[in-house]
């Protein structure tokens, strides 16, 4: 199991010391999720600040069999440690038999998803990063209420550098694969 903070120095963001914890836990050798502890990601940047650590947890070989989603949730894990406000867990893969239904999140829509990518899954940005892992976060939105959907996206090669990212604010979820099969999910 790994271990990581970071603070809001980190992420360009220095105005508190409050700190987002995130430790991933795996069952059976395979990455079932994180527990977030401190507090929320205010900001889309936050959250891609938090979607780069969780990818290069997914480049770490053997973790990740293949492309999964993970949902964001506000409900504790029993006998949680100090601090602990969410979790962020497995779902199910996006394609195959186990595969998650579209709609999946309809019930009760998550504050975020993300889909990671293990690096047979991804195609790298950058020759040179061959076993590259790749990930997408979700932060869903009213549109008709003037809420934009806000996207994150990151690449980060096997030693852990980020290799890519990229956050924007107003996204139509149709322009990309991964927020495209990630609003499906959440739509009833």
């Amino acid at each position: 199991m790994y271990v990581r903070q970071f603070a809001l120095e980190e992420v360009g963001m220095s105005s508190s010391d409050a700190r987002i914890g995130i430790t991933p836990f795996q069952s059976d050798g395979s990455l079932r999720g994180f527990v977030l502890s401190g507090r929320w990601p205010d900001t889309t940047k936050e959250w891609a600040h938090l979607l780069a650590f969780t990818v290069r947890i997914a480049s770490m070989p053997g973790l990740l069999s293949t492309s999964t989603v993970f949902g964001v949730r506000e409900e504790l894990p029993e006998d949680p440690p100090p601090g602990t406000i969410g979790l962020v867990l497995a779902e199910g893969p996006v394609l195959g038999d186990e595969a998650i239904p579209p709609g999946h999140f309809a019930g009760g829509s998550p504050p975020a998803v993300m889909v990671l990518h293990p690096p047979h899954d991804t195609r790298p940005s950058l020759p040179e990063c061959a076993g590259a892992a790749s990930g997408c976060v979700l932060l869903p939105g009213l549109p008709h209420l003037g809420l934009d959907h806000r996207a994150a996206w990151v690449e980060a090669d096997a030693e852990g550098t980020v290799t890519s990212m990229v956050s924007r604010v107003g996204v139509d979820p149709i322009t990309d694969p991964d927020t495209a099969v990630l609003a499906m999910l959440l739509a009833a």
